[in-house]
């Protein structure tokens, strides 16, 4: 394999988790104009299933992986990141033992989103031009991320 595959796995890679970004911002615009209470309900546990395996997906391979790389420049980024997805993770854990009866419902889901999207911003600003930039050689683990998003959204994990 020579170097010119290197932006090949980098945008292989931080598309899929772009288009994670996508999906939930979407689904958040979605519940935010719907009305009936049914689908705004369907349309936050989707939302709640795809941040949890997307989550996942960076907890368990893409963190670690940058950490790797180079600890330096990674080390505070993905100390944040983590502690945003516990945030995230502890609201998912709540929206989803409750339902649109549920008097704090709408607010857990509009706190939520708000916590993504400064996730969100985070990410796509400052970590994967980092990744970028030091010329992180993604392929080690696009085919694992792979893998393991299909593996996750066949049998997701609880949040």
């Amino acid at each position: 394999m020579n170097k010119s595959q290197i932006p090949v796995a980098q945008k292989e890679v931080l598309s899929m988790l772009l288009d994670d970004h996508k999906k939930v911002k979407t689904l958040f615009k979605q519940f935010e104009a719907e009305k009936t209470a049914a689908k705004k309900e369907q349309i936050a546990q989707e939302a709640c299933t795809n941040l949890t395996v997307h989550a996942v997906l960076e907890e368990e391979l893409f963190y670690p992986f940058l950490r790797q790389q180079n600890p330096e420049v990674f080390h505070d980024l993905l100390n944040e990141a983590l502690v945003e997805h516990a945030g995230a993770k502890e609201l998912i854990a709540q929206i989803e033992s409750m339902s649109m009866k549920d008097d704090l419902y709408e607010a857990k889901v509009t706190v939520l989103s708000e916590y993504v999207a400064h996730h969100v911003t985070e990410e796509e600003d400052e970590l994967f031009p980092k990744v970028i930039a030091q010329k992180v050689d993604l392929r080690d683990i696009s085919t694992a991320l792979t893998e393991r998003k299909d593996q996750l959204q066949k049998t997701p994990v609880p949040a």
